[in-house]
């Protein structure tokens, strides 16, 4: 009997370490996030507070930002770096721990981005 769950490609390499599963190339090096064009949308950043599947604990959402990959990355650090907490940017959302909606909203407005305050 076959072993199913065999993805059949190399995943880890002593020489490279980790593999991207989609080129087949180091991680450092992957060419998929860089080719991946920018998300589109109507152009409004949304910014909401949620804590669903968390614990009750607080997440600030930022979704809609139309830039791509080591762009995103880059504001999410500088928005996290504003609001003096952690967090993390995952498919195209950027995750600020803490209920900090109002100091991301005035630091993307003063940035330039047209901004709404989604949800409750």
């Amino acid at each position: 009997m076959k072993n199913k769950l065999s993805t059949g490609g190399l995943v880890y390499s002593t020489e490279a370490g980790r593999m991207c599963p989609a080129c087949r190339r180091p991680v450092g090096q992957c060419v998929c996030k860089q080719t991946a064009a920018a998300p589109s949308g109507d152009g409004v950043v949304r910014v909401s507070r949620e804590t669903k599947g968390r614990g009750g604990k607080a997440v600030t959402l930022v979704k809609g930002v139309a830039l791509a990959g080591p762009e995103l990355a880059e504001l999410g650090k500088r928005l996290k770096a504003a609001c003096g907490s952690g967090g993390t940017v995952k498919d195209g959302v950027i995750e600020i721990q803490g209920d900090h909606v109002d100091k991301v909203l005035a630091a993307l407005q003063a940035q330039g981005h047209t901004v709404k305050r989604a949800g409750g």
